[in-house]
């Protein structure tokens, strides 16, 4: 037996957060009846729709992208701007874990596993992500301790677990700065340094977990090991 959540991410429809407002919206059945209650249990022999669609077994795809500017972190865009699911040929229904902005670069993950993304983007599984940011003007320790000691965004103190400068230019009256956070707040890093009197020009996450940029020129992409999908589950057993 399996939460019923827990089941429709590993099909693949949604993250399993996503999976659970559908429930609450009574867009899914268990064997023709509508079910609202989230941590329902069903087995493998039960049968399950969502959205009036029966649920398909969905062989499990992933892939690290390293993300170009100018796309969408979206599965489909009102505007019709390239989204990251556009620079993946796949004819599996995909989508990002989590997001990067238009204009940010850097590891982004796409699955059609909602498990693995949810394992990926919990608040409480602590991920470590990691940012090269430029920014306007020359930052001082004063203010790298803030980053480090926290800063308000919407009535929520949040943190950098390590903030680091590698660079600075006189002359363009710039700074570069990697940054490590946990949390994945909406423009959390590029806020964190406005809140600290700085703008950020241009940033690429540099890690997530344990993914990197390496061997990967912007736009291109790799399809993740068996190995590696392990060890993202693992992440979660080790600190059970």
């Amino acid at each position: 037996m399996e939460r019923l959540q827990k089941v429709i991410a590993n099909a693949g429809i949604a993250s399993r957060r996503e999976a659970e407002k559908l429930i609450e919206q009574g867009k899914v059945k268990v064997n023709g009846e509508v079910v609202t209650k989230r941590g329902t249990q069903v087995s493998k022999k039960d049968e399950i729709e969502v959205n009036g669609k029966g649920l398909e077994k969905s062989i499990k795809e992933y892939y690290l992208l390293y993300k170009p500017r100018g796309t969408i972190s979206s599965t489909k865009d009102e505007k019709n701007r390239k989204t990251v699911v556009d620079l993946i040929p796949t004819k599996t229904k995909i989508y990002p874990v989590g997001r990067l902005d238009y204009d940010t670069t850097g590891v982004l993950l796409l699955t059609n596993d909602g498990e693995f993304a949810n394992i990926l983007m919990h608040p409480s599984h602590e991920i470590e992500k990691v940012y090269t940011a430029k920014i306007k003007g020359i930052i001082n320790g004063e203010e790298i301790n803030k980053l480090k000691n926290g800063v308000f965004l919407d009535d929520v103190l949040v943190k950098a677990s390590r903030v680091k400068r590698k660079k600075i230019d006189l002359k363009s009256n710039s700074s570069i700065v990697q940054i490590t956070i946990h949390e994945g707040k909406n423009h959390q890093v590029k806020r964190m340094f406005e809140a600290v009197g700085y703008e950020v020009l241009k940033l690429r996450r540099e890690k997530v977990a344990f993914f990197d940029l390496k061997n990967l020129s912007s736009g291109e992409f790799r399809m993740l090991t068996p190995k590696e999908v392990a060890k993202v589950y693992a992440l979660v057993n080790s600190k059970k």
